[in-house]
């Protein structure tokens, strides 16, 4: 498979998913807040809707499960060894990479993802308070922040937090290593500008967009700094000779529900998006910044009045659907918490997204999105081939808990070319 992601919106041919399991049951109150959650999750709850999602994702495309992918790339000794050593390093664990070598492939998959217990064999561990020597990747489920399409390569995330960096190493691994993929893989982390300092660099998935083939969307924020979309732009610079552009939109830094551009504005059609009007449209909001890259430069760069008003520049025309309605600016906040502007496309007007956020489906029905169960789709009681636009509703009662919606947890590797 060549990965290829040239529109946020063109049908699904491949995702990365990762189906939730222990990692997310070893979380305790204590340890949420460092896991970047506000509260733990109920795994047989989340597992069941998370079920509904995995299921309308495998009506309609390929899925790719990151500790099949993990394990599969662990069969090869090179990869396993440097990989591990890469991960051992990162977590200052010296000598734990002898250990983990004699576990099969299978087994040590769960270990990088669930965690490896720490043995109280000695006073140091005995007296020390944590569970875990190798700690559980709680937040792996996200798969959209750790790695992003950005045309045929592969952009590895940096992401802000360090809890979060392993996995960054095993996707990075995935991509190198799996044959399923054919791709270039393109590393913030090997960056060589000497004003780019990789520590100041944070990108992470759920801040990046792609509208068109030569334009981005990107939002700054709590995940992805300045420096990051400086290393997006000095990359593009480097590639490419003909005109590109990224639009910055600038982001709140709380609540935390503003984590990433994704919670805010999405695209759903060639010509329609999803946004939440207080941020994107309100008077007080965080400024839009258009650049323009052409010939290894920056020929332009200054503020716009908002993501539509500067794509329309660009020839995409998007109709704002106003997550949690036009009436009432409680409800529209209240939605925007649970992932209300977080859809994920499977195709062009074809979107998933939580039915919990019911004043935002309603706006969505309004605009002509059919609303479907994903149960229904699943049973095969009805086929989104039958609609031009639907919004298929998936459970979220748990899930959302987590902070994140459809797009949060899926990784596109692949969308077909979209008819502007």
């Amino acid at each position: 498979m060549q990965t290829s992601i040239n529109s946020e919106i063109g049908k699904l041919e491949g995702v990365v998913v990762h189906t939730p399991g222990a990692e997310v049951e070893n979380m305790t109150p204590e340890n949420a807040e460092r896991a970047l959650y506000s509260d733990i999750l109920n795994l047989s709850i989340a597992s069941r809707e998370y079920a509904q999602m995995i299921g309308v994702l495998r009506k309609t495309t390929q899925v790719l499960e990151v500790k099949k992918l993990l394990s599969d790339i662990l069969k090869n000794d090179t990869c396993k060894e440097q990989l591990l050593k890469d991960v051992c390093v990162h977590e200052q664990i010296p000598g734990l990479a002898d250990e983990l070598l004699q576990h099969k492939e299978e087994d040590l998959a769960a270990l990088l993802t669930e965690g490896l217990i720490l043995e109280k064999n000695n006073l140091t561990n005995y007296l020390n308070n944590e569970r875990f020597l190798l700690r559980p990747l709680h937040n792996l489920f996200f798969t959209r922040d750790s790695a992003m399409g950005m045309n045929q390569s592969m952009l590895i995330g940096k992401m802000a937090n360090p809890v979060r960096e392993r996995e960054t190493l095993i996707m990075e691994a995935i991509f190198k290593n799996h044959p399923v993929f054919e791709t270039q893989v393109v590393n913030p982390l090997n960056n060589k500008s000497s004003i780019l300092k990789s520590a100041q660099i944070k990108i992470e998935g759920g801040d990046f967009q792609v509208a068109r083939p030569d334009v981005f969307v990107i939002g700054t924020g709590m995940r992805t700094s300045t420096q990051g979309i400086d290393f997006i732009i000095e990359h593009i610079k480097q590639q490419k000779k003909e005109p590109h552009h990224i639009i910055v939109q600038e982001l709140p830094s709380t609540p935390e529900s503003f984590i990433h551009l994704d919670m805010i504005f999405t695209f759903l059609d060639v010509d329609t998006c999803m946004a939440y009007d207080p941020v994107i449209f309100g008077t007080s909001r965080f400024r839009t910044i258009h650049i323009q890259i052409e010939n290894g430069k920056v020929i332009k760069i200054g503020e716009e009045a908002n993501i539509p008003s500067a794509l329309r520049k660009l020839g995409i025309d998007l109709k704002s659907v106003s997550c949690g309605g036009k009436e009432d600016l409680w409800v529209q906040e209240r939605e925007q918490w649970h992932s209300g502007a977080n859809f994920f496309a499977l195709a062009p007007g074809k979107v998933i997204g939580y039915e919990r956020n019911v004043h935002t489906v309603e706006e969505l029905n309004k605009n002509g999105f059919e609303v479907l169960k994903a149960t229904d789709l699943i049973e095969n009681k009805v086929s989104i081939d039958d609609y031009k636009k639907c919004i298929i509703t998936i459970a979220g009662s748990e899930l959302a808990r987590g902070g994140g919606g459809a797009r949060c947890m899926t990784m596109p590797v692949r969308r077909a070319e979209v008819s502007w």
